[in-house]
């Protein structure tokens, strides 16, 4: 007589446990079990253990696989199981990760924790059980156009279309959908969300900021200040526009004599040559057309941003226009202009500077990628690959979140296109644009720093700590990887991780092949550059443009939504007054402020980068690489706090204990 004993852990989400009866079965390589009952007449609660003892005639030779058999009695009572351990005959323990609800609709066959790569799988029932469940997987997830010329997303329509597994935790989904309804109904109270009034006292802001902290009480205090104004582009959150500038665009006519007043003893072709020189260029949005909200015309412009490196380290803006074809009534703007003339030049950039950044480089730079992501994985990466595994805990939550943005900020009636100049049809036209130019090199953060040469522009904290953030990362999928793919090779023959590859070229970027995507991997380090690329556009790329939204976007005079009146076309009218009447309504302030509150809040059950409560993994090496990661972002997180308290704005975002390991919110 030879015995195993089954093991369940029964998960602690909300409504995990279940009335069902539930049987195992284990698949050896030489003879299979009988199926057992794991919870005779008993329910089983949530983060309960249940344990059952398989005895069988003789030994099933190796493990396999491990069926799990859900019978339901009038209605299905869906169980979430965590794992299951088998203790073997020879003492060990075997892990068989699950992680999903299991109901009656079919039997669901487990493998054990043990990664492998498809052609490593000899076993004529590892093969039959895989190509299965790729065909299973596929039909499960099916890719659809959202809207031409821009990534493909998840077939489900809604979000409560999409299996249980993925769709958002009990906790989550109420705490989002609270967040929302108390913040504009805080603000409803006062009539404040539908006023289609101006307003008149920038103290009035105040009530529509819920929740304060430090951070918006300096923004506040500093939002029109050029010193603040210029590190926006460094630490803010859109810090991937800017440049540096070794030679005037055609269309951005700036002279010596403009900037001589900002530049002290140098000339400006000095101090382009010297690296001193910076530009930060909207034209994205050249030529697109603002969206109605209350029923009035917005106005969109494309400027042209030059910035100077000044002796001391500060970025200070130093001319402006506002439109990308220069002419008489597209004036340059300079800091010696009127004190209402540059203000409202930097309001109008502020605007633009929403636009951009939350069409490219937050919703598509890292919500639509991270859900292209995560489909190619669900599509063609089996749960035994360790690709799956390595990925797994980056896509939580993420198809829920987009499901929902594509319906309640970015549909026709959506937050966006109704509260947003850049709403709408220019919205559509900025995704197609932004997509169109969206290069490989771009998403690689080292890659990038260097192509926008900022490797050695002062107090750039999103560059230091994200290079950083980025080498832990690629130490990490080094070494997970590096232990199952021992030789290029190995990359080369795996036919499920070319099938990963060639739908994200195809589906994501389209099968543009100027934009440096690979459709194919030879070598294990393009594979190890890539995944480091998956995992930290959806961690860390993610927090850099999304955790501060509301602390940056708090105080609208610095982030506009929309501005109500064109951009000048002359010098020396602009008045205090005019400023208001172009700054967004009232109603179109609070609603906006929502969603930005709404969009960086914190929930409680979230996972912070490192942090992986599935255990997925069983062997020696990769749990040790897992253990050196977490002890690298500990370190990260301590060398970034001892930063901050020399700071008077502390920069937070890319602290690992920040990030999450998902594009989650």
């Amino acid at each position: 007589m030879v015995s195993y004993t089954v093991t369940a852990y029964t998960g602690l989400i909300a409504l995990a446990g279940t009335k069902n009866q539930i049987s195992v079965q284990l698949h050896g390589s030489q003879a299979d079990s009988e199926e057992y009952k794991l919870n005779w007449l008993r329910g089983i609660s949530a983060g309960s253990e249940r344990s059952v003892t398989i005895d069988c005639d003789e030994s099933l030779g190796e493990l396999l696989s491990l069926k799990v058999v859900s019978t339901c009695f009038l209605v299905d009572n869906q169980w979430f199981c965590d794992k299951f351990t088998v203790k073997i005959p020879e003492g060990d323990d075997m892990l068989f990760p699950c992680y999903r609800w299991i109901g009656c609709e079919k039997d669901l066959v487990l493998r054990p924790a043990k990664a492998t790569l498809g052609f490593q799988d000899t076993h004529p029932k590892l093969q039959s059980h895989r190509a299965n469940q790729l065909r299973e997987l596929r039909e499960l997830y099916r890719w659809r156009v959202y809207e031409e010329g821009t990534p493909e997303v998840v077939h489900y329509e809604s979000a409560q279309e999409l299996p249980a597994e993925l769709r958002f935790s009990f906790t989550k989904e109420t705490e989002f959908f609270y967040t929302a309804g108390t913040q504009l109904g805080v603000l409803g109270l006062s009539g404040l969300s539908f006023s289609p009034f101006s307003w008149t006292c920038l103290d009035d802001l105040l009530k529509v900021i819920v929740i304060k902290n430090d951070t918006i009480d300096y923004i506040r205090d500093n939002w029109d200040k050029d010193e603040f104004f210029g590190s926006q582009y460094l630490n803010s959150i859109n810090p991937m526009l800017i440049q540096r500038c070794s030679k005037l665009p055609e269309n951005f006519p700036v002279t010596e004599e403009m900037v001589k007043d900002s530049m002290g003893a140098c000339t400006l072709e000095q101090e382009m040559k010297s690296g001193n020189i910076f530009l930060a260029d909207y034209k994205m949005l050249h030529g697109l057309v603002g969206n109605v909200v209350h029923n009035r015309q917005q106005y969109l412009t494309a400027p042209l941003v030059l910035l100077y490196s000044n002796p001391n380290g500060k970025l200070l803006p130093i001319a402006i226009q506002l439109n990308q074809e220069p002419g008489a009534e597209n004036p340059i703007f300079l800091p010696s202009d009127s004190e209402w003339d540059w203000k409202l030049a930097k309001i109008f950039v502020r605007n633009a500077e929403f636009g951009v950044h939350e069409v490219d480089f937050h919703l598509l730079r890292t919500h639509l990628l991270a859900e292209v992501f995560t489909v190619a994985t669900l599509r063609n990466l089996p749960p035994p690959h360790p690709l799956y595994k390595l990925l797994f805990p980056h896509m939580r939550y993420t198809l829920q979140i987009n499901s929902m943005a594509r319906g309640q900020l970015i549909s026709p009636n959506g937050s966006i296109t109704t509260y947003a100049g850049v709403g709408g049809e220019s919205l559509k036209e900025v995704l197609k644009r932004a997509t169109a130019a969206l290069t490989y090199s771009s998403l690689c953060l080292p890659d990038n720093i260097k192509e926008r040469g900022l490797e050695t522009v002062p107090n750039y904290y999103y560059r230091d700590d994200g290079l950083k953030l980025w080498n832990i990362v690629n130490k990490y999928v080094e070494g997970i990887l590096t232990h199952y793919y021992q030789c290029d090779a190995h990359v080369q023959q795996d036919s499920e991780l070319c099938d990963w590859i060639r739908e994200i070229h195809t589906h994501g970027f389209l099968g543009n092949k100027h934009l440096g995507i690979p459709s194919s991997f030879q070598t294990l380090t393009e594979l190890v550059k890539f995944v480091t690329m998956v995992i930290f556009t959806a961690s860390g790329q993610h927090a850099a443009v999304n955790n501060g939204q509301y602390e940056y976007g708090g105080w609208m005079p610095n982030y506009p939504t929309a501005l109500r009146k064109p951009p000048p076309t002359v010098k020396g009218q602009t008045t205090e007054c005019i400023i208001f009447e172009t700054l967004p309504d009232i109603g179109t302030t609070v609603n906006g402020v929502a969603v930005l509150r709404l969009l960086s809040k914190e929930g409680t059950d979230r996972y912070p980068l490192g942090h992986l409560p599935e255990d997925l993994f069983h062997e020696d090496v990769p749990l040790q690489v897992i253990a050196d990661f977490q002890n690298d972002l500990k370190e990260l997180s301590e060398l970034i706090e001892k930063r901050n308290k020399t700071l008077v704005l502390p920069y937070t975002f890319l602290d690992p204990k920040n990030v999450d390991n998902s594009v989650a919110i």
